[in-house]
């Protein structure tokens, strides 16, 4: 009955900047980008890598939400590598560092970024 998690979707601060970080930074594709007339939905970004889609939504006037690390809600994404020291080694290069570890965890190393926005993203290499 249920495939998968069809689409993530986040509402940024800065439209235009999260695109070019999940593009520019990660890797991820424009898939869609259209405008909305749905006030205070103005645009919506589809960006894909590989089979995992975020819908990015511009919104008028969008606040600032901070959200405790461990309270209900968004927590974060995870974004699988095939190799943790180059990725954070690339990911340096543009001048994004980890907020946490890495750590190797039994089999797995992870790590933790933040987008332009601050929203926090997992890395893990399984």
């Amino acid at each position: 009955m249920f495939k998968r998690i069809d689409h993530i979707e986040i509402i940024p601060c800065d439209f235009e900047r999260s695109i070019k970080f999940y593009t520019e930074i990660l890797g991820f594709s424009i898939k869609e980008k259209m405008a909305v007339a749905a006030a205070p939905l103005e645009e919506i970004a589809y960006l894909a890598l590989g089979d995992t889609v975020l819908e990015l939504m511009r919104v008028q006037d969008a606040a600032i939400s901070a959200l405790e690390p461990w309270g209900t809600g968004y927590r974060m994404m995870a974004l699988e590598v095939e190799d943790m020291d180059a990725a954070l080694a690339y990911l340096a290069g543009k001048g994004v560092t980890p907020s946490w570890g890495p750590v190797t965890l039994g089999s797995s190393k992870r790590a933790e970024i933040r987008d332009c926005d601050g929203f926090p993203i997992e890395l893990r290499q399984w």
